[in-house]
């Protein structure tokens, strides 16, 4: 089979989308459970966070937040099996500044790349386009939406509460890497490695 070059998500894609409940929990004394967050702003989510006081608490927690996110179910089981026989360019909307941090967690995880990108936008669309990913997998509604009609390949969306809206044919809605590897193989012919 033809290696195929795939695109993925890091945040709520290759990390757990809770990861940053305890951080949250930790600072505003909450108690909020992913279940809570029903939209990707969490001030959407949690209106009685002050936005200003929340993005700045964020910028400055941003990097523990990542360096200590847990990986999303079974997902170094799969990329490292994907690794074998793809090419995994990772698009992600964080910035440079947290390039070390991000480097930093795929080798402590022991999660395989060929590329790692930061875009430092939702945006990803150019990204995928200039890398030529031929499948992307992604937990932000809105993005899976437009990288499916923009770049005309599918998407994966990894389920999460807060991206239950509906979404075209062509974005295909998993659990999991597991229910996600299962949809290769499907739609790919890719064999268990």
């Amino acid at each position: 089979m033809t290696p195929l070059r795939l695109g993925i998500d890091i945040d709520g894609t290759v990390t757990s989308p809770s990861s940053l409940l305890p951080h949250i929990n930790n600072r505003f004394g909450s108690e909020f459970k992913l279940d809570d967050i029903t939209d990707y702003s969490l001030t959407a989510s949690f209106p009685m966070l002050d936005p200003k006081e929340f993005a700045a608490w964020f910028k400055e927690a941003e990097p523990e937040i990542y360096r200590t996110s847990p990986a999303h179910d079974f997902a170094k089981e799969i990329l490292n099996k994907w690794n074998r026989l793809h090419e995994l360019y990772y698009i992600s909307a964080r910035g440079l500044e947290v390039r070390d941090v991000t480097f930093g967690w795929f080798r402590e995880h022991g999660i395989p790349y060929s590329h790692i990108e930061l875009t430092g936008s939702h945006r990803k669309i150019e990204a995928a386009k200039k890398h030529g990913v031929e499948i992307f997998f992604e937990d932000k509604h809105d993005n899976a939406v437009d990288i499916h009609e923009e770049v005309g390949i599918p998407v994966l969306l990894f389920d999460a509460p807060y991206n239950r809206l509906p979404a075209p044919p062509g974005v295909v809605r998993v659990r999991d890497w597991r229910e996600a590897d299962n949809w290769i193989q499907k739609e790919f012919g890719t064999e268990k490695a």
